[in-house]
């Protein structure tokens, strides 16, 4: 996989460097980095905004009541309603200097979504993140937002974003679960192969153990920055035994 040039405040810089650039960080490694999750609702923005979390990240999906006149909304299903819009959210982060990750749950949320990030771009200079699962992963559903789609429509606007992309999973407490299997990390590798963007690859965290072999393999065949985000110290040491890069909560990004 190639690799874009990740200039100073480009939305492909690499988080380590820019927090360490920023001196919110006083060495590369990823166990600093802190993370605020599920920032959808205005007061967990708020909160989000005021706490000491480098990178927030938040879900974006349309409205089905036919609310807000199509306009993208905070929320991750089963919720469908929101008293937060992507435009207002994005008007108040933009006045932070932290990181975003945005999680896209379907499709249809993603163009316009990008055109409102495209009216704030010349205030964004730090890391931007966007996600999708878009291939089912261990136990996880065939509801995927389809990666070719989602890829092409993000690039078109903005071919120097960091991607996100990730599995759909699920997890049996009673039950011995699979971790990530070779097809499904293959199959991953497959589609980020032409593209020029970085790319993390968020993986559930009781999953990492078991899938080591499959998840390293996979940091060294994109020849990318490998940077893991676990929300368990768990999870966060497999790999960062092998690897050396962490984060505190529990999904992780490769």
């Amino acid at each position: 996989m190639a690799t874009t040039a990740r200039g100073p405040g480009s939305w492909s810089e690499n988080i380590l460097q820019y927090f360490l650039r920023n001196n919110q960080i006083t060495t590369e490694d990823g166990a600093q980095i802190t993370w605020y999750h599920a920032a959808n609702h205005k007061a967990q923005m708020k909160e989000a905004l005021k706490s000491t979390a480098h990178m927030v990240e938040a879900d974006v999906l349309l409205p089905s009541n036919g609310s807000d006149h199509g306009q993208p909304i905070m929320a991750h299903p089963p919720e469908s309603s929101s008293d937060n819009t992507l435009q207002e959210w994005l008007t108040e982060v933009v006045k932070s200097n932290k990181g975003i990750k945005l999680d896209f749950k379907s499709l249809a949320a993603v163009e316009p979504s990008m055109m409102l990030l495209e009216n704030v771009k010349k205030h964004l200079k730090r890391p931007v993140w966007i996600n999708a699962d878009i291939l089912p992963g261990p136990n996880g559903n065939s509801r995927v937002v389809d990666a070719k789609p989602f890829i092409d429509t993000v690039t078109s606007f903005f071919p120097d974003v960091t991607f996100s992309l990730g599995w759909t999973t699920g997890w049996h407490p009673e039950k011995v679960n699979e971790g990530y299997s070779w097809t499904m990390v293959k199959e991953m590798e497959c589609i980020c192969n032409e593209l020029n963007q970085p790319v993390t690859f968020p993986v559930r965290a009781a999953l990492v153990r078991q899938s080591c072999s499959q998840l390293l393999w996979l940091l060294k065949k994109s020849n990318r920055d490998g940077y893991i985000a676990g929300k368990s110290k768990r999870a966060r040491r497999w790999l960062h035994n092998s690897h050396g890069c962490e984060d505190p909560r529990g999904e992780a990004s490769l």
